[in-house]
């Protein structure tokens, strides 16, 4: 992609951001999702709007993005926002396999305004048993038989 359309699209996730953060549907966040040099889906964050904390931009458009292509799978796809992704839409992205990220502000522009990602990217990098949140591991053979049927079954859609 040229860096005048990654400026275009760049742009239109910031405008995003300006928008619906003025109107009052969230934090100052947009992303656009941009396939074969045209927009799929747009997003802006919504998390106070709709009381809902995965609604962030990036997430918003992935999963307008997968809805408007019938697919769960964005290989080929540039994913551009106004903010360095949060793990959360980090990993968001990585999963529909989007291939590529432009950003305008860093983490530590969002730190500076009250949106500190710091804690959660530290931990991504905990160990089960020193997270934030406890967590206790309690096998279940119930729970292990539901992955060996996954594992056979023979008419999954495998992601």
């Amino acid at each position: 992609m040229s860096s005048d359309l990654d400026s275009q699209f760049l742009s239109r996730a910031v405008r995003l951001s300006r928008t619906h953060m003025e109107a009052g549907h969230g934090g100052p966040f947009g992303a656009v999702v941009v396939l074969d040099g045209k927009v799929v889906a747009e997003g802006w964050n919504q998390v106070t709007s709709t009381n809902d904390p995965t609604a962030h931009a990036e997430v918003v458009a992935i999963r307008r993005a997968c809805a408007e292509l019938g697919r769960f799978d964005l290989r080929g796809a540039t994913l551009y926002t106004s903010c360095e992704p949060c793990p959360m839409c980090l990993t968001s992205a990585l999963w529909a396999r989007i291939g590529r990220i432009v950003y305008a502000n860093t983490r530590d522009d969002a730190a500076a305004i009250g949106f500190d990602d710091a804690p959660f990217y530290e931990e991504v990098k905990r160990a089960p048993a020193t997270t934030m949140a406890r967590m206790d591991h309690h096998p279940s053979a119930e729970a292990r038989g539901v992955f060996l049927e996954w594992a056979a079954k023979p008419d999954k859609v495998e992601y």
